[in-house]
């Protein structure tokens, strides 16, 4: 399991989100039965125990959804998900989700509010 925090950036938009992606196919630093446990209650929750899914949480107001289309119609969100979702393994904490870049409606992408001026 895995957890970053990225920026998501829309028209006049920014919300900070934490993305967390479920996979417990692997022990990394835990012990059998913490990796165990973990495994079993994502199972008990209706995860896949074989495949991954990405959790997205709006750090705003603490909305998650585990599914691009659980943002009850946001464009915002539903696309962020989608190419969080698509992105996984090259994201990085603090990287910027520009989701009018990302459906072409801009040639450059924003740069992260904490690096402007």
């Amino acid at each position: 399991m895995r957890a970053i925090c990225l920026e998501v950036r829309d028209r006049m938009t920014f919300i900070p989100v934490m993305a967390v992606d479920t996979t417990t196919d692997y022990f990394g630093n835990y012990i059998f039965d913490e990796w165990f446990s973990r495994k079993y209650l994502l199972h008990r929750a209706g995860y896949s125990a074989d495949g991954s899914t990405i959790i997205v949480v709006n750090l705003n107001d603490c909305r998650a959804s585990n599914e691009s289309y659980g943002w009850g119609g946001s464009r915002t969100m539903t696309v962020a998900h989608e190419y969080i979702e698509r992105n996984w393994s090259s994201l990085k904490d603090g990287d910027v989700i520009d989701v009018e870049f990302i459906l072409g409606e801009t040639t450059q992408k924003k740069i992260s509010e904490r690096l402007q001026p």
